[in-house]
Parts: structure tokens; C-alpha cells; sequence
């Protein structure tokens, strides 16, 4: 009688035309690195499918002003959670008096940072850029990594002249010709200069990690407030996320489908297009396929430590546990990947 009991009270109230009871949700504000679009759309895709409803969360996802400035909101207050560059953590803790942010969940195993040229300017390798002039947005991730950059692949950073652009003239400036090079994530600037007509074969890549720098990409950082008070809801959070990336790499059109809902100025095409550079290039690299989605190697995180530091003089250097806890992460075999996708190419 007592199973049948409360489901009858609740058919009644209905009847009656009462709503059925409602369970507290716990709110989460939650910054991206960027605007909306499909790199980080299995946030979107979480909130879309009820993934962070399923965990008691009521999540605000709102757009970022580039990689760098999440550390800041988080360390205002004005966020929780936050989506920034790993790297500019690193430099961002080695002053002991700043708040104690952590990354929680690494997004992006392999860093989209990368010198983007024209093929016509014969720019083809690292040293093929002394003597030109570059573009670089000054808040932007990548070119926060230049200098371990240009050190790691043996060129004289005094020959290269950088020139500080925004972020909507970088790849016009390129394709005009004002500037010789570009230093952006890669799937931003391909996907640029595809829409406005060049091809392949046109572009030239150089991803700073093919040229020895062995650092890490975006994560999912958490202000020290929030990871000592609500422990429980940053791994509800993470699970739900992780639970979203794996359904845009399973169905990429979901994935598409919840930034155009989100940016009024994205397009289909041009998503879909960085959404597989996303997976392919960043996302579903050979460690996460063999280690689970959000793994980092601690050996690896120390050589990137060290990296930094060959341009960057530590006062303080921190230790890889003062920039990534795995505490937050669901056990492996929630983030393993599925034998389909581990040989999906996207």
C-alpha cells in the first residue's frame, strides 16, 4: 500500500490541477573562454539535454572575452566556475598573494595554440618567421604562450616584430596582407579564413605543440571558495560536462545545433567545421583515448611547469598540485571512451 501511496497523492494533486512537488536546484555560474561555439559545446549540449538538471544544478553559462580573462572572474568572485588557459594559471599562481584558483577538469589535452599563415608568404616553419610581422591579440591564450614558444623551437624572438590586433581584425589583417602571420587557436583562425573563401591548401598551421612546447590547453577552473565549500557540486558539474562532450562526440550535429541557438551569428557550416578540428586536433588526443576524457599527467604538467619558466622568472613557482586536482573527476571508466569514437575520425 505505501508504494502506491504517494504516486496516487501525486496523480490527485494533478487532477486537481495542482503542480507536482519541485526539488531545490543548486545555482552555478559558469563562464566560457569565448562566445558560444562548438569547441565548447558539450557545455551547452549538458544544459540542453538536462544533464545538469540531472544532477540538482541550475547552471548559467555565460560567453567569455578570450582565454585568459576566466582566471579574473573567478578571482573577482563574479563566477564559480570558470573556462581559461592552463598556462596562465601556472603564472598567474606563482604570486602566492593571488586567490588559490585550480583547474578541475582539462578540457583541452592537446592546446589549440598555433602560428596560422598563408601558404603565399612561405611560412612554413618556426624560423620562417624572423624577419615579418605578426598579429597578436594581447589577451589572447596562445600568444600568452609565445615566448615558451619561440624559445622551445630555437628561433631569435628579436627578428620577429608582433603587432597587437583585436580579435575581429586578426585573420582580416592576414588576409589583407597588413600582416604576415597570426597567433590564434587554430580553429578559429582556419575557420575564418575558410568562410571568406580560401581553401586547404591555402593555410598554413603550425601548432606550437609540434615544435616542443608541452603544455596543456583550456580548462575548467574553480575559485578556492567554491572548491571548499560545494565539492559535491563541482563533480555533479564536471560529470554532467564530461557526460556532454561525449554526446557532441557521439551526434556532432547536437553539438552545432545548441551554438546556433546560443549565437545569433554562428553558422552551421563554419561550426561544424571547428567543432571536428575541435575533436580531431585538441579534444580526443591519443592520452585521453588510452587515459579517459580530463586526464593530465602530472609528469607532463611539471615539464610544462618548468617550460614556462625558462621565460617566465618564478618567485613562487607552484607545483602541479597548486594548478590541476583530479579530486573532481567521476572514476575512470565514466570517462573511458567508447571503442566508436576512439576511431572516429571527425
Amino acid at each position: 500500500m505505501r508504494k502506491l501511496f504517494v504516486p496516487t497523492l501525486m496523480a490527485a494533486a494533478l487532477g486537481m490541477g495542482l503542480s507536482a512537488p519541485t526539488f531545490a536546484q543548486t545555482a552555478v555560474k559558469f563562464s566560457l573562454d569565448w562566445r558560444p561555439e562548438s569547441p565548447n559545446s558539450g557545455f551547452m549540449v549538458a544544459a540542453d539535454k538536462g544533464f545538469y538538471k540531472a544532477e540538482g544544478l541550475d547552471v548559467t553559462i555565460d560567453p567569455g572575452n578570450g582565454s585568459v580573462d576566466g582566471i579574473n572572474r573567478l578571482a573577482s568572485g563574479s563566477y564559480q566556475l570558470a573556462m581559461s588557459d592552463t598556462n596562465s594559471l601556472i603564472r598567474y599562481r606563482d604570486n602566492p598573494a593571488n586567490p588559490k584558483i585550480k583547474a578541475v577538469f582539462m578540457l583541452m589535452n592537446a592546446p589549440a595554440f598555433a602560428v596560422t599563415s598563408l601558404k603565399k608568404n612561405g611560412i612554413l616553419k618556426p624560423r620562417d618567421l624572423e624577419g615579418r610581422l605578426v598579429g597578436a591579440p594581447a589577451a589572447d591564450g596562445a600568444y600568452a604562450n609565445w615566448a615558451p614558444f619561440i624559445r622551445a623551437a630555437g628561433v631569435d624572438g628579436t627578428k620577429i616584430r608582433i603587432e597587437n590586433v583585436g580579435f575581429p581584425v586578426r585573420e582580416p589583417m592576414l588576409m589583407q596582407g597588413k600582416v604576415d602571420a597570426i597567433v590564434s587557436f587554430a580553429y578559429s583562425s582556419v575557420v575564418a579564413l575558410r568562410s571568406n573563401g580560401f581553401n586547404a591548401e591555402d593555410i598554413t598551421v603550425m601548432y606550437m605543440r609540434d615544435y616542443g612546447l608541452e603544455l596543456y590547453g583550456n580548462s575548467l577552473m574553480a575559485s578556492p571558495q567554491f572548491m571548499a565549500e560545494s565539492p559535491d557540486v563541482i563533480r555533479k558539474f564536471v560529470r554532467a560536462s564530461i557526460k556532454g562532450f561525449m554526446e557532441v562526440a557521439a551526434r556532432p550535429e547536437e553539438g552545432v545545433a545548441a551554438v546556433l541557438k546560443r549565437n545569433p551569428v554562428a553558422k552551421e557550416s563554419p561550426e561544424a567545421m571547428r567543432l571536428g578540428i575541435f575533436m580531431n586536433d585538441n579534444f580526443m588526443t591519443a592520452d585521453v583515448k588510452a587515459n579517459g576524457v580530463g586526464h593530465v599527467d602530472a609528469a607532463r604538467m611539471a615539464r610544462s611547469i618548468e617550460q614556462i619558466g625558462e621565460t617566465f622568472k618564478y618567485t613562487n613557482k607552484p607545483a602541479p598540485t597548486d594548478i590541476y586536482t583530479d579530486e573532481f573527476l567521476p572514476p575512470k571508466a565514466e570517462r573511458a571512451v567508447p571503442a566508436a569514437l576512439a576511431s572516429k575520425k571527425f
